[in-house]
């Protein structure tokens, strides 16, 4: 499995037969060019332009964005119910966490996260690999939140998203904290970015907990 970070929220996941885009966004409004990526698979965590763009996508692909079990080329998606605010929803609406079982290997995507789920969710999402979680704050849990969220998961690998940076709109992102507020929570200097990750289930099997900020494509 590989992992390419499109920027915001949006990842592509590929393995050997498929590709899956997670929350392909509008590029005017997030400031950051989309490229044309082709894929056989989107999610979409909520109907919001910075996380719903599916004109970017090429192909036909199976587009999921509500809660319940999908399968499609040997790629298992798991859809989980939760809110992008902290008054369930009736500020910003619902949002879809997405377990992705591919290779073996388990990812977890949380969309715009706006509060910490119970542990009776925490519990049926089960064992995650790679947790990419926003990190930003204001539209989502801020960098405290998103540690203690990573703490109650367990993953090997934690990546951060949807925070601030020179490349986003700052009209509309000006609020989100960027990410070395996040990796100042976990005591972490500054890392340098990643272009691609490659996985297998043995290279991270027994991996302690570790950040991986991943550069935008």
């Amino acid at each position: 499995m590989t992992l390419k970070y499109l920027g915001h929220s949006s990842f592509l996941i590929k393995t050997k037969g498929a590709g899956l885009v997670t929350d392909p966004y509008d590029s005017k409004m997030v400031g950051i060019h989309f490229p044309k990526t082709e894929a056989n698979i989107v999610t979409i965590s909520h109907h919001h332009k910075d996380h719903d763009s599916l004109d970017q996508i090429k192909g036909e692909p199976l587009i999921i964005d509500w809660p319940g079990e999908f399968e499609k080329m040997n790629i298992r998606i798991y859809g989980y119910q939760s809110y992008h605010d902290k008054n369930q929803g009736q500020e910003r609406g619902e949002n879809i966490l997405y377990k992705i079982e591919a290779e073996n290997i388990t990812v977890l995507h949380c969309g715009d996260l706006g509060i910490i789920p119970d542990q009776k969710l925490i519990d049926e999402i089960g064992d995650v690999d790679i947790l990419l979680v926003p990190v930003g704050g204001f539209f989502t849990i801020n960098a405290e939140e998103a540690k203690e969220f990573a703490h109650m998961i367990e993953p090997s690998i934690i990546i951060p998203m949807h925070y601030n940076s020179k490349l986003l709109n700052q009209e509309t992102f000006k609020n989100l904290t960027s990410v070395d507020e996040f990796l100042n929570k976990f005591g972490v200097e500054k890392k340098e970015p990643v272009d691609v990750l490659s996985f297998k289930k043995e290279d991270i099997v027994n991996e302690e907990e570790k950040i991986i900020v991943m550069k935008i494509v």
